[in-house]
């Protein structure tokens, strides 16, 4: 019989993976901040802010797809909770080389949403990608992390304030 590692909540005590129990949590306010990069070429680049992407605006259609992903998290990661999200935002912000796509998500809930927020900046990321790739293969998407979190037994966390974080997309 193995013994369940400490710190990993999804295996059991035979070495299964398996669902969290969080029947016993109390339900909490809270709120998680992701954020991502993706850098595109100039002729896209060019494209876009002159209106003139085949497919459509790819920055409104990529707000969409994230806020959807950030919605449908549980359909996607297998041990993920459905969640009430209570609110969703994706905020695409333009760089020289590209953008910053930055996610915040809400519930009261019995369990964070941290893999909400990084699923709506990844899914917001790759939507941009799909929509200029006839235009640029060679974007990059990358960095997504987990800027803050608020709520629940481990209380708040700031990238920020972490004693020698790597930098986040779009820090200086």
């Amino acid at each position: 019989m193995k013994n369940r590692k400490p710190g990993l909540s999804h295996v059991d005590e035979l070495g299964r993976i398996r669902m969290v129990d969080v029947g016993g949590k109390a339900e909490t306010a809270r709120e998680a901040v992701a954020r991502g990069r993706i850098t595109v070429g100039r002729a896209a680049l060019s494209a876009i802010r002159a209106g003139k992407v085949k497919k459509g605006d790819p920055l409104q259609t990529a707000r969409l797809a994230g806020i959807i992903a950030a919605k449908r998290t549980s359909d996607l990661i297998p041990l993920c909770h459905p969640l009430p999200l209570s609110h969703v935002d994706v905020d695409i912000v333009r760089e020289k080389d590209g953008y910053t796509i930055e996610s915040r998500v809400r519930t009261t809930a019995r369990t964070g949403v941290e893999m909400e927020a990084l699923t709506a900046v990844a899914v917001a990321a790759l939507t941009i990608y799909d929509m200029l790739k006839a235009l640029d293969k060679t974007m990059v998407i990358g960095e997504i992390c987990v800027m803050e979190k608020r709520g629940g037994r481990s209380g708040e966390y700031s990238r920020k304030a972490q004693v020698g974080s790597r930098k986040a997309p779009g820090e200086s």
